[in-house]
Formats: structure tokens, sequence, C-alpha cells
């Protein structure tokens, strides 16, 4: 191995706390100006907090909001990342198996996106009820 290629590997490896959140935050950004879907759950986000705030919802509440928010948008990009590494790994070929990974990314999304919704609604829908009677 020559000097090139150490020096290659070594950009790639985080040298500091700075360059870890460096990397962390340009993988959000990535996430974010990249995929549709992200683009979608943080217009939701933003929306279950605007009704945070108007229904003032309770302490436990916003936890469970927090976390729910937190989880879908995590499990997002995790998922685009898992697609990113099989669509490289597989050269874009078909493979049943690239086919398996890239579906149970999105099943896990899909699965805590219903969570956030359950959540949702066990917080959302008795305010809107009370509101509305």
């Amino acid at each position: 191995m020559d000097s090139r290629d150490n020096n290659s590997k070594r950009k790639w490896k985080n040298q500091d706390l700075i360059a870890s959140l460096e990397f962390a935050v340009t993988g959000l950004f990535t996430a974010f100006k990249e995929e549709r879907n992200m683009k979608k759950h943080v217009v939701s986000a933003i929306l279950a907090l605007i009704a945070g705030l108007i229904f003032r919802v309770s302490m436990t509440e916003w936890l469970f909001l927090l976390l729910s928010i937190s989880l879908v948008i995590a499990f997002e990009i995790l998922n685009s990342a898992i697609e990113n590494v099989v669509d490289l790994a597989s050269d874009y070929h078909f493979s049943m198996l690239a086919k398996n990974a890239k579906d149970m990314a999105a099943g896990a999304v899909l699965f805590v996106s219903g969570f956030a919704l359950v959540v949702g609604m066990l917080i959302f829908l008795p305010k809107i009820w009370n509101l509305i009677f």
C-alpha cells in the first residue's frame, strides 16, 4: 500500500469531534436536500409541533411527540443511507438481496411512521374532539 492509499483513508476518517460533527451535519443537509420523503417528514414534523403549541400538550405528550418525530426522521435517514449503499454495492444491477434490503429499510420507516401516527392520534384526537363538542 502506498502513501496515497493511507492519505485517502485518513481523509474520510473522522480526525476529531469537529470533523465528526461536520460530517454529521452534512449528512442531515444531504438527506433533506436529496430525499423527497425527508421533506415530507419535516413538513409533517413542523405541523405536529405547531399543533402541539396550539393544543398546549402536556410534558409527557411533548416527549412522545418529539420521540415520534425523531424516530421517523432518523429512520428515514437510515433508509436513505441503506438505499445508497445497496445501490453502490449492487452497481445498479438487479439483485433480490438488494431489493430485500431496500424493502426492509423502507418497511422500518413505515413501521415507525405508524407508531408516530398512533401517537399523534392519541394526543390530538381527544383535543380536537373536545374542541368540536
